[in-house]
């Protein structure tokens, strides 16, 4: 019995009058905690590499490989280079890393990712931090105000990214080359940006704006079979989205750290023939 003395209770949120009244915070006995605590680390640990690699401005160019944080590279400042497109764009007042320029766009298209909005909510804002637990805030307003009201422009994001992931492929197939820039050679390198492009690819066909564009709003799948077909491939991407998600960042991080490794003499890139 409330004594008068106890101070009030906040009857919001979860714990809201009109909700059941569950004393428990959650009534799971697994490691709930387990794995929105993994992508919190995951997360961090690629904002602060990408981060340091951004802002070096060094070391992302080893003939014929150019790191995919900075293809393309759009400033006068960058590295003289022929593997990639290198297109100076930004004059001279461009004085920071040629990255800050095109990692807005990839950047941009993972930030409002539907898997992403998911897992960086449950692991940096508990918003809920898993299923079935009762999340600490006491309002929730959605994806309705500023700035997660920004969270809708993800399909515009997607027009972006096609373009960026074009651009990696001809660095990938550039990559092709030994460090005289003659064709019919194959590294170690081009195996790594080998397996990063084709994960790049499915990471960007799988997402949800992709599959709603070939396939949605279609009212008879029978009248439109290419595009029936079209939605079916990227529907079994899609299910997938989670995992191409995680191994597409991992394989462009270690792509821009192979590149940074061979560029700052770390070793020598070896070439299968």
């Amino acid at each position: 019995m409330a004594t008068g003395t106890e101070p009030p209770q906040i009857h919001k949120g979860v714990h809201g009058r009109t909700r059941a009244a569950i004393g428990p915070r959650h009534l799971r006995t697994d490691r709930w905690w387990l794995a929105p605590a993994l992508t919190t680390a995951g997360l961090l640990a690629f904002i602060v590499y990408s981060t340091w690699r951004a802002f070096a401005n060094a070391d992302y160019y080893a003939a014929p490989y150019v790191s995919p944080f900075y293809s393309p590279c759009l400033a006068e400042n960058c590295v003289p280079m022929r593997a990639g497109p290198n297109w100076e764009i930004f004059g001279s007042w461009w004085g920071l890393s040629p990255a800050l320029l095109i990692l807005i766009f990839p950047l941009g298209f993972r930030l409002t990712c539907y898997y992403y909005r998911k897992a960086y909510y449950r692991g940096f804002w508990a918003s809920p931090p898993a299923c079935a637990v009762a999340e600490p805030h006491t309002k929730y307003s959605g994806e309705t105000r500023f700035p997660l009201i920004l969270q809708n422009i993800h399909r515009y994001f997607f027009y972006a990214a096609l373009p960026v992931a074009g651009i990696l492929t001809y660095d990938t197939v550039l990559a092709f080359r030994d460090e005289h820039y003659t064709w019919g050679h194959m590294g170690l390198g081009t195996l790594v940006f080998l397996v990063n492009i084709v994960l790049i690819w499915a990471y960007t066909l799988s997402c949800h704006s992709c599959r709603h564009i070939v396939g949605g709003r279609l009212r008879h799948f029978s009248k439109h079979p290419v595009r029936y077909r079209l939605w079916s491939w990227v529907g079994a991407l899609n299910a997938r989205h989670m995992q191409l998600a995680w191994a597409s960042l991992f394989s462009v991080a270690f792509a821009d750290l192979y590149v940074y490794l061979v560029a700052s003499g770390a070793f020598d890139d070896p070439r299968f023939f």
